[in-house]
């Protein structure tokens, strides 16, 4: 399609969607076939050659405004294909902050902040979101939220508190969505991780006790003996786990940026677990003292710049006190700029002296990344596969390492895995 952001199915509509052979029963197909060209007039953006023969008005007519403005040649059009795409928006605050109070109008909120990354990326109007009144105006996503920690440092004093204050509303949605799920999921495994051997009843392992009594088998009884109980111990009474989120701050990590240090903060808030959040690029910059509150971690970010994972992975390395308790989770798209080899002997290093070793490729909703594939499989190689992990599976990849049993990767073909 030549918009390449709304499809047929995001144009809104009064009427019902068609059936699968695009036709109703009796007087309702020619409205079907009617709304049919509607949505591919809208889609092909009503040029001569779009074989549509459809008309627009009104509200239909202000929508296809909306997408000419992003979508179109600059001349009330679209572009063909194979031609170039300028903007009808320009570079006027004015013209941006009416069109982005149309597509919120228009069309869905999932829409909206699809056209708003394109109109970031096409346009190139990444300066005007350092504009308060701009800033008000558009529709807040963890995609704004990395576009504004990369222009972090430009910000104007003026632009700051409203900058902070739309970070925090994406936050604080994302802490209402993965919080209670993520503390619950770590608080089970924190407690099927504290082995106890003289256990309550209801504390009982049952599969681990069987399997450590095997040897006291009573053939004639068809029985075991359990001469040894193993039950689950209640973690949350102490310290128990220390986990290490290591996490890379060039540029194409924005979006994984946002996610980890809400996880880290959600982490921080469990009296049994000993939260430490580092960011690197080139430099290692240790936010730990900042994880009670997760927007002050992402305002102390530097989204962009090099990687040097191998320097970070020694300032981590440095700080673990506990390896058989540790769960160290790199994010990185494993594009080193430091020393490979000196890299991949401080993984196995850590891995030999029981370190829980997780990489992730991405912690985000946006699907496979890209990787340096060569050190994804150096990596598996060492026990420590790499894999993309969105943010309703990682409390899951968490329980996992902190219970040391094999995480739950997902089976995307990667050779890192």
């Amino acid at each position: 399609m030549s918009t390449g952001a709304v499809d047929t199915g995001a144009v809104p509509t009064g009427t019902a969607e068609p059936d699968a052979a695009g036709t109703d029963d009796g007087a309702g197909a020619g409205g079907a076939a009617h709304e049919r060209l509607r949505r591919w007039r809208l889609v092909l953006g009503g040029e001569d050659a779009d074989g549509t023969g459809c008309a627009l008005a009104g509200q239909d007519a202000a929508m296809d405004g909306a997408l000419g403005a992003l979508y179109g040649n600059g001349k009330g059009g679209r572009a063909r294909a194979g031609q170039d795409r300028s903007a009808g928006l320009g570079a006027s605050a004015p013209s941006v902050a009416r069109w982005l109070g149309d597509i919120r109008t228009y069309f869905p909120s999932s829409v909206v902040q699809v056209m708003q990354r394109d109109a970031i990326d096409r346009l190139g109007l990444s300066t005007l979101l350092l504009e308060p009144e701009m800033l008000e105006a558009v529709e807040a996503d963890v995609h704004l939220v990395g576009t504004l920690l990369s222009l972090n440092k430009a910000m104007p004093e003026t632009t700051k508190e409203t900058a902070r204050a739309v970070v925090r509303k994406v936050v604080e949605d994302l802490e209402k969505r993965l919080a209670t799920r993520t503390r619950a999921t770590l608080t089970g495994a924190l407690d099927r991780s504290a082995r106890i051997s003289r256990p309550r009843h209801q504390d009982i392992d049952w599969n681990r006790t069987i399997a450590a009594n095997l040897k006291h088998y009573l053939p004639e009884y068809r029985t075991i003996v359990p001469e040894r109980l193993i039950g689950y111990g209640r973690a949350s009474q102490s310290m128990k786990k220390e986990v290490v989120l290591c996490i890379d701050q060039s540029g194409s990590m924005a979006a994984s940026v946002v996610y980890a240090s809400v996880f880290g903060a959600v982490l921080a808030s469990m009296r049994s677990i000993d939260t430490r959040l580092v960011v690197f690029d080139t430099a290692v910059v240790d936010l730990t003292d900042q994880l009670d509150d997760p927007v002050d971690v992402l305002f102390g970010t530097q989204l962009g710049g090099g990687t040097d994972i191998n320097r970070a992975l020694a300032y981590c390395q440095s700080q673990i006190t506990r390896p058989a308790d540790t769960v160290v989770v790199l994010i990185s798209d494993l594009y080193e700029g430091g020393i490979r080899n000196e890299m991949l002997k401080r993984v196995a290093a850590m891995k030999a002296s029981g370190v829980q070793f997780v990489t992730l490729l991405a912690l985000s909703d946006e699907g496979a990344p890209a990787y340096d594939r060569e050190h994804a499989a150096a990596l598996a190689g060492l026990g420590a596969p790499a894999f993309a992990c969105t943010p309703d599976l990682f409390p899951e990849v968490m329980a996992a390492a902190i219970e040391k049993r094999p995480l739950p990767i997902p089976d995307t073909g990667s050779p890192g895995q």
